[in-house]
């Protein structure tokens, strides 16, 4: 008689199998490293990665008495379902008696009210405590660093020393340097949509909005580069919108600001000739005029060309003279075959407009073909094709 209830409760067991089966296969995939060019190397965990700024530490230092709260309380609510399932579970086909109902228990209704109370309350308490510390912001910070999203990459500007950083894609990500030990105020805002300002070693996410500006401060605690991306989904290349952060000694970031805001190197005039040598000889000849190519984009399309189609005759000298008139980064690079996979051929400076304008001089190819070209920034949606004629 007891071995169809036997079986059956067999059956109930095998069919738990499957969860420490998934939790195994959880543990498994936690093993892959992150391959992303600024991403973080560390494995996936249930844990924080190393956190290197004092607010971050700050925040960090909650998750785990909060995770070991929530798993024991886990444990003891589901231990009690299974316990009670398992206990007054019906036995036998014709056993429909009820067993013995409580129906109200003073003791009991006191403790569930008044432990979720207080654990609630206490963790409100510390919850409070460190997000004023985390918001506080200093009168005076060392340094600021104006940060602007776009689809798909960022703008780092740096306005007290005149630095400005920009790029995009998954091979322009660009990287801000930072000193360690140091308060540093981050202002946020976008210029199209919303994208998320997140780095996991600062163990700090926020928003840029567009119109709206939010700030925050950080002091690096620790020196070293890592690893930062949106994590809002803006379009279908937010999955290659990276950056990164190089933290380091404040002497060693006074001298990246200076080697950043040196004038370019002018070469010096041409002195008269040492004895001995002969005469500089006559002027060479006028090199022909380079055909001029132009092309921008506009305020009304941020993120687009005027024309998809530029046109060049063989292996002849031509300038190529892009405008920005939009708020948002922009090069030109053009590809010495039909697509991106073959050799760069030219590429111009990366402008942010409105109003700037940057040209660059180049030979075009000597076989007549259509030739690729794109924005390295926008490279799935500013595209072109240059014709060189014979």
């Amino acid at each position: 008689m007891r071995i169809p209830a036997l079986g059956r409760s067999l059956g109930r067991m095998a069919r738990l199998v499957p969860i420490p089966a998934a939790a195994l296969l959880l543990a498994a995939c936690s093993e892959k490293v992150n391959t992303n060019p600024t991403g973080d190397e560390a494995a996936p965990s249930l844990f924080p990665p190393e956190v290197v700024t004092a607010q971050g530490a700050q925040s960090a230092s909650l998750y785990l008495p909060v995770f070991v709260l929530a798993v024991v309380i886990f444990f003891l609510i589901e231990g009690l379902l299974l316990f009670m399932t398992w206990r007054f579970r019906r036995k036998d086909k014709g056993a429909d008696e009820l067993p013995a109902q409580t129906h109200g228990h003073n003791g009991l209704e006191v403790a569930w009210t008044l432990i979720p109370a207080l654990i609630v309350t206490v963790m409100f308490i510390a919850s409070t405590i460190v997000l004023a510390d985390v918001e506080a912001r200093s009168e005076d910070p060392d340094v600021i660093v104006d940060v602007q999203a776009f689809r798909f990459g960022w703008t780092f500007d740096y306005p007290e020393e005149g630095v400005t950083i920009t790029g995009g894609g998954r091979e322009g990500a660009p990287e801000m340097v930072l000193p360690i030990d140091q308060d540093v105020r981050f202002r946020l805002t976008a210029v199209d949509v919303i994208h998320s300002f997140y780095v996991p070693s600062f163990f700090y996410k926020r928003d840029a909005i567009p119109g709206r500006i939010n700030e925050f401060e950080i002091t690096i605690e620790k020196p070293g580069v890592y690893g930062g991306q949106c994590a809002e989904f803006c379009g279908m290349a937010h999955s290659d919108m990276f950056f990164s952060v190089r933290a380091v000694e404040a002497a060693e970031y006074q001298a990246w600001l200076e080697e950043q805001t040196a004038p370019p190197p002018s070469e010096p005039p041409a002195g008269p000739a040492e004895p001995g040598e002969p005469p500089a000889g006559p002027a060479e000849p006028d090199q022909p005029v380079a055909a001029l190519l132009e092309i921008a984009t506009s305020a009304d399309k941020p993120i687009a060309f005027t024309t998809s189609r530029l046109e060049a005759q063989a292996g002849q000298p031509t300038t190529l003279r892009y405008a920005n008139d939009s708020q948002i980064p922009h090069n030109v690079e053009i590809f010495s075959g039909p697509d991106a996979t073959s050799p760069e051929l030219v590429q111009t400076e990366t402008i942010t407009g409105p109003g700037a304008e940057t040209e660059t001089t180049f030979t075009a190819p000597g076989s007549p073909g259509d030739y690729f070209f794109r924005c390295g920034i926008h490279p799935l949606q500013m595209t072109g094709t240059l014709t060189v004629a014979p």
